[in-house]
């Protein structure tokens, strides 16, 4: 009877969602569950489903009018699905509107000038709608600049900002790329997250000085309303966490993915990266807020409600940097309107989404500390008790791979680096005999879990993370060049592999599905199989060895879709990734189907369903082949 009602609770709480008669936001909601209710698809039929249509990530207009346009792999988009049209950001950037039902244009966003230069793009993850029963906008981000269109053929809103545009990027920066996971509409606010690509050097020479600061706007006006730093300034809350007045100089950190919300809060979600110089922070003591942290922002005032910073003084660069996923939950009788942050670790944080009380305690635990001169670490760092990690932590010499003949040599590859438990911090180079060559690690800067992480199913409480096991690792050096800001720098954080094969056991990729009712892990499994063929392993009996690259699921009324992703993805190794599109039993992990699809998955998959039929849209590309988006259905 207990579970009967927690049960009952969960379903009541979870049909106050926004927005799931479409799949209104490229998160399925502002709730960033990844989750559609549409149920036509389902295990008894779900190997039935077919390629029903495919378009190019540009439409044939602007690449016929720009024979020399370079269209990456890399589509990055998710389409949103409202008042029978779907809407996308395609491979360059410019919004697209298409048929639901046969993917044909139905209009593509003029770029500002008819010139290669101005059209030449890269596609964002997601746009945005908003309507208030009278009026409508369509809101896309595109080098810079936010923009309204007119839903129903493209064109500008001239009423909106200058002409229908508002420059996002700071005069300061001109020469930088501004990278966003695309606006939010909150209680006609519009929410602008984002971070420059060129500010730093990822904790290479440079301190790094601009902070990509969140912004408010009124969403029929574009009136700037406010502006929240990301690195407090002088008298804010915050500043004292960067000693020495170190925020003055240093920062350069921001929120480039995933933003969430809950309007009855009047409440956005802000997941902030790690600070540029990641992996030395000699010159930035203190715990440096607000790099590392979850923070709840009212979208009516811009200041904070509360925050919550996962790592201390990052030199890892673990940022948060998936999305934070809302959802109703009951612990011990309980409902508690929860927000669920993964992290580059592989913890997944979980918080009253109103208070920012922890649902079950985080502990600050003890660390390792730093030989590196002037480097003064965090002495603790938040562990979460419950629920436990959905990656490897650390490396021990039992975490080595162990296969015949490759488990030796791999075992004498580690002895030239520190191994430890996670938070090892990174380590001088050091060409003496028996010196060290950094510190090798699990997760690595890349992080376990990314951008493509978490997902959530209303109707049961099951949070879905995908995170991938491959170690890289941290050295450091003295910074010899003229330039150099620093003392200290990270060439690079490359770790060997053996013939192509990581020095860790698998699985390399795997899906975790926790109940978040009780902090359990439910149950865990490798996302495919990668390297069973190599020369070295072919011979074995091995269980699937798991994908490392960056794939994105979606949680349906009775299935887990989740690709195997692309090569094109940061931080994937050339042989891991594929081309399949698999569809498990949500509640057991279990494979019901594979579907081949042309390329790897890019983008996030969605669902909608049209004139009584769903889909299930997906983008996919690669080095070696073009971008598409790919549509799934059921025979006729």
């Amino acid at each position: 009877m207990k579970r009967f009602l927690s049960s009952l609770i969960i379903v009541l709480l979870s049909s106050s969602v926004v927005g799931q008669a479409d799949w209104a936001y490229w998160g399925s909601s502002h709730y960033f569950q990844r989750y559609s209710p549409a149920a036509q698809i389902n295990s008894d039929n779900v190997s039935d489903l077919e390629i029903v249509w495919r378009r190019p990530a540009v439409d044939e207009s602007i690449t016929s009018a720009y024979p020399r346009l370079r269209v990456s792999g890399n589509l990055r988009a998710t389409p949103i699905f409202i008042n029978g049209v779907l809407y996308s950001s395609n491979g360059v950037g410019l919004a697209e509107a298409f048929d639901p039902a046969s993917g044909e244009t139905l209009w593509v966003q003029e770029p500002d000038e008819n010139t290669l230069a101005e059209v030449q793009g890269q596609s964002s993850r997601g746009v945005e709608y908003w309507s208030d029963g009278s009026d409508e906008i369509l809101f896309v981000i595109r080098k810079g600049n936010l923009i309204a269109l007119n839903p129903k053929n493209g064109r500008r809103v001239s009423s909106f900002g200058d002409n229908g545009r508002i420059d996002l990027v700071p005069e300061s920066s001109n020469n930088f790329t501004y990278v966003s996971g695309g606006p939010i509409v909150v209680n006609d606010v519009i929410v602008i997250a984002g971070t420059l690509d060129g500010a730093g050097d990822s904790g290479a020479r440079w301190r790094g000085v601009a902070s990509e600061d969140v912004r408010g706007y009124d969403v029929r006006s574009g009136e700037h309303l406010w502006t929240f730093h990301a690195v407090p300034r002088a008298g804010e809350f915050g500043y004292e966490t960067w000693a020495n007045d170190s925020a003055r100089e240093s920062g350069d950190l921001g929120a480039w993915c995933c933003l969430s919300a809950d309007p009855t809060l009047g409440i956005v979600y802000v997941p902030f990266t790690a600070p540029t110089a990641a992996y030395y922070g000699g010159h930035r003591g203190g715990d440096n807020l607000f790099s590392n942290s979850l923070v709840a922002i009212n979208v009516e005032s811009g200041e904070r409600v509360w925050h919550f910073q996962m790592v201390h003084h990052d030199v890892w660069e673990y940022d948060n940097v998936g999305p934070p996923v809302l959802g109703n939950i009951v612990v011990d009788g309980r409902s508690i309107r929860a927000v669920m942050q993964a992290n580059k670790t592989g913890f997944v944080y979980v918080f009253d989404r109103a208070t920012g009380e922890p649902v079950w305690p985080i502990e600050e635990r003890s660390v390792p500390v730093s030989d590196v001169p002037g480097e003064i670490l965090s002495a603790t760092q938040p562990f979460p008790t419950r629920p436990a990690p959905i990656a490897t932590q650390g490396i021990t010499p039992d975490d080595i791979i162990d296969f015949p003949e490759i488990g030796q040599i791999a075992r004498a590859e580690v002895a030239n680096f520190v191994i430890g438990p996670i938070f090892t911090p990174p380590t001088l180079i050091s060409n003496e005999v028996g010196g060290t060559q950094g510190t090798l690690t699990l997760p690595g800067s890349w992080g376990s879990a990314n951008w493509n992480t978490g997902a959530f199913d209303p109707d049961t409480g099951f949070y879905y993370g995908f995170t991938n096991d491959i170690p890289r690792v941290y050295r450091l050096e003295r910074a010899e060049q003229e330039d150099a800001e620093m003392e200290y720098w990270s060439p690079n954080r490359e770790a060997p592999y053996i013939d192509g094969i990581p020095l860790t056991k698998p699985p390399w990729g795997r899906i975790t599905a926790i109940d978040m009712n009780q902090g359990d892990h439910i149950w865990q499994v490798a996302n495919g199989d990668s390297l069973s063929d190599h020369p070295s392993l072919e011979n074995l009996d091995l269980q699937s060895l798991g994908i490392a690259s960056r794939p994105v699921a979606l949680v349906t009324k009775t299935l887990l879709f989740i690709g195997e992703g692309s090569n094109l993805h940061g931080g994937t190794m050339p042989n891991m990734w594929g081309t399949a599109f698999r569809a498990y039993d949500k509640a057991t992990g279990e494979v019901l189907t594979k579907i081949e699809l042309p390329s790897g998955t890019t983008g996030g998959p969605m669902s909608y369903v049209h004139n009584g039929k769903q889909y299930i849209i997906v983008a996919v590309g690669s080095y070696g082949d073009p971008a598409e988006f790919i549509a799934l259905a059921l025979p006729n």
